[in-house]
């Protein structure tokens, strides 16, 4: 048994992603489901020799001293995956996330009039969010690629791994991977306004550093596209605000109010009939959201999102009814997921 052919099966059966953990067999996620692929468990010993065989000797040390290593693979067919590598109860462990050899278009996806809108944009910080394996990379490499088609642009994106890779097709794009191409995501950033961008894609805003040089990023006349482990709007400027000392806050939340033009918070859900659907939350910053942020007021911010649809606005109640409506997702899901009791 080896990494290659499992990653091929994992491909064949539709999975989203694959955890290999000594003494169990592996297992992979089918549309939000676990199961095993195989019957015989993996030993300590197999998974070592899987990963060994696809990381070098260098990564091998940095994996031993680190404890922890992310990668991309490409296996033999041609399909992508994004690893990570780390340590269970002493034993080497792996989960790998697929990655669609094609980049979907953003029609493919289901996003909404008001996404397309916000790329059209010339400047700003647009934020997708939501929980691990919801979707984030795949609809934020959707929006990419549609200025790419599109908009005659610089784009540089700065990723932890290289996931989809994009064709430059109207645009020329740069993808730029840490460790390899760059040290650290604030080195890239903060040397990223040599390279005469007018796109920016950071793959994750992950700690105070890379947040504040993104925010400024956006501040100095470039269109920003990152993304959050946060369900809703709210909680994401929560998180953004929050992750800062206090008496830097107050600032913030003015370079938000001014910098942000929307957030999309996406789900997966159950799809009728199978596969997986996603339901999206849009906030537009408004002048009302903007005054909001501005004077602390972020817990409104619902409230303004109900009441400007016809800003181009999703409440996740709203989309949520609208999946329903459209037969995407049965009665079941949608009663487990809605937060207003329908009457």
């Amino acid at each position: 048994m080896n990494l290659e052919n499992l990653f091929l099966k994992a491909v064949e059966a539709g999975a989203s992603d694959l955890h290999l953990i000594a003494g169990l067999p592996p297992y992979v996620r089918v549309d939000g489901a676990l199961k095993p692929l195989e019957k015989k468990a993996l030993s300590a010993k197999d998974i070592e020799l899987m990963i060994k065989g696809i990381i070098d000797e260098n990564k091998q040390k940095k994996f031993a001293i680190e404890k922890e290593l992310d990668l991309a693979y490409e296996s033999s067919d041609g399909s992508r995956f994004r690893i990570n590598l780390h340590f269970e109860k002493g034993n080497m462990g792996l989960s790998a996330r697929t990655i669609p050899p094609k980049i979907p278009t953003m029609e493919d996806i289901g996003m909404p009039q008001v996404a397309f809108d916000l790329c059209n944009m010339e400047a700003g910080l647009i934020l997708l969010t939501g929980p691990t394996g919801c979707g984030k990379s795949t609809s934020l490499a959707a929006m990419i690629d549609y200025i790419n088609r599109s908009r005659s642009l610089n784009i540089i994106t700065l990723e932890d791994p290289i996931e989809f890779i994009f064709t430059p097709n109207k645009s020329i794009i740069r993808q730029r991977q840490l460790g390899t191409d760059m040290s650290t995501f604030q080195g890239g950033l903060i040397h990223v306004l040599r390279q005469d961008p007018n796109v920016i894609m950071v793959g994750e805003m992950r700690d105070l550093d890379t947040i504040a040089t993104t925010i400024t990023l956006a501040e100095t006349g470039h269109l920003v596209f990152a993304t959050l482990h946060t369900y809703n709007a709210s909680q994401t400027i929560d998180r953004i605000i929050d992750i800062f000392p206090p008496y830097q806050q107050n600032q913030v939340r003015m370079q938000i109010s001014m910098t942000l033009k929307g957030i999309i918070a996406q789900k997966l859900l159950p799809k009728e009939g199978g596969g997986r659907v996603a339901a999206r939350e849009v906030l537009i910053n408004n002048s009302a959201v903007s005054n909001l942020i501005r004077e602390n007021k972020v817990s409104q911010i619902r409230t303004a999102i109900q009441t400007s649809a016809k800003e181009g606005m999703i409440s996740m109640d709203n989309a949520l009814l609208k999946l329903y409506k459209e037969g995407a997702i049965s009665k079941e899901i949608l009663d487990g997921n809605i937060s207003t009791p329908r009457t």
